[in-house]
């Protein structure tokens, strides 16, 4: 200790910056660059936008030159400054954006867009099944685009993080936009869903015991609803009671106890994923005729197809119609009423996937070593490598790990 020498404050932090340095040799960094697009949303009134700017000062950071297309943040109430500010190029030019390497929307692009799109790009959007048709698989094919499906894209953990946190809005959204419904204003049965001392309060009946069910359950017995939930899965089914934290009225998908049930429910959510293809239909039309006149359907599976045989595909514009007596909530994008907290869970997910095609090099490469990635591919160059979209539109189907072994 006695040989320790005390240096001042200010000479600690200073010491070595002047001295001489070892020579090093130069090496090239042979990281490719990419660019990265990020355009307006002009479809579904989606108010969200993929990357938030604190994410493109990661991925400027890691290599990437971010172009957002002017106002493409302000649903968000992100700015074309703030944008800016974290490094991102403000484009007035949407065909511009649309000719970068990768581009991300949270809405699937639409024919007209995707005519903008360059050969050989990455799309990463989402795969919503009630609106995309066989033209648009076959532009994606014309262009030797390698799009994914951002509902299908798994964690190691089998899980698909951006389903998860987005099913954690929808299943609180849900029961708060189910209250609205059920007033009289609205054309429902004016109800309160909890009810009041006396009163019995509303029956709602959830199909899937997921995580849109958990967080819809959750919001339903605070609200003070009385509620079912059917599963045919019942370690699902133990699993929310655990995180409920409380033992409740739960039941296998019995299509004659299922049915018995509806007749008398008040709010009707169905929250069934597929993890490939199409939702199952659950809930036949001849259900929906037997229940009550100004009760509540809201399909949540509607990306996926929809779980109800009544289900149509409707807006935040538009978001419900009336059939049976019995009104319909199908919207498939309803995270973007909270579009700020949408945004930022998105990005969220969405900037770690990016940065590991830095690090990868190219995205052959990254979906070589990551099964989860490969799952949510559906176009890899002009192959069709989905096989419920295969089916669907009877077109041939390629396995994907096929063809990337051949590349390697």
């Amino acid at each position: 200790m006695g040989g320790t020498v005390k240096l001042p404050y200010s000479e600690f932090f200073t010491r070595g910056q002047f001295e001489t340095l070892p020579e090093t040799l130069a090496i090239q960094d042979k990281r490719q660059t990419f660019t990265l697009g990020i355009p307006k949303e002009t479809t579904m009134i989606e108010n969200r936008v993929a990357i938030v700017p604190n994410s493109v000062r990661v991925l400027v950071a890691s290599g990437f030159h971010v172009l957002i297309e002017s106002g493409a943040g302000e649903k968000s109430n992100y700015t074309d400054h703030a944008y800016s500010e974290a490094g991102a190029e403000i484009c007035s030019d949407k065909r511009t954006v649309f000719q970068a390497n990768i581009l991300i929307k949270v809405a699937p692009p639409t024919l007209d867009e995707l005519e903008m799109m360059a050969i050989d790009q990455v799309l990463i959007s989402p795969l919503h099944l009630p609106i995309i048709n066989e033209a648009y698989i076959e532009k994606l094919l014309q262009k030797r685009i390698t799009a994914f499906a951002m509902e299908y894209l798994q964690s190691a953990d089998g899980s698909f993080p951006i389903v998860r946190i987005m099913s954690e809005i929808a299943g609180m959204s849900v029961m708060l936009t189910a209250g609205e419904l059920l007033k009289s204003h609205s054309g429902g049965r004016g109800l309160l869903l909890g009810g009041v001392s006396g009163v019995p309060p509303a029956k709602v009946v959830i199909l899937g015991a997921g995580v849109v069910a958990e967080y819809a359950v959750k919001t339903a017995l605070g609200l003070g609803c009385s509620v079912r939930i059917f599963d045919n899965d019942i370690s699902k089914i133990m699993r929310l009671q655990t995180n409920v934290g409380r033992h409740l009225h739960t039941s296998a998908i019995n299509p004659v106890y299922l049915a018995h049930q509806l007749t008398s429910a008040d709010v009707v959510i169905g929250a069934i994923h597929s993890k490939h293809g199409r939702a199952p239909i659950l809930i036949t039309e001849e259900m929906v005729s037997r229940m009550k006149e100004g009760s509540i359907l809201i399909d949540v599976s509607i990306d996926q197809g929809g779980c109800f045989e009544t289900s149509e595909i409707t807006t935040l514009e538009n978001p419900t119609f009336i059939k049976h007596g019995v009104i319909h909530y199908c919207v498939p994008n309803i995270p973007s009423q909270v579009s700020r907290t949408a945004s930022n869970a998105i990005s969220n997910i969405i900037t770690p996937l990016l940065v590991k095609i830095i690090e990868s090099h190219n995205m052959e490469n990254l979906m070589t070593l990551h099964e989860g990635i490969r799952n949510g591919c559906y176009t890899y160059k002009a192959c069709l490598t989905n096989e419920y979209l295969s089916k669907r539109y009877g077109k041939k189907y390629t396995n994907l790990s096929l063809l990337l072994t051949s590349v390697l």
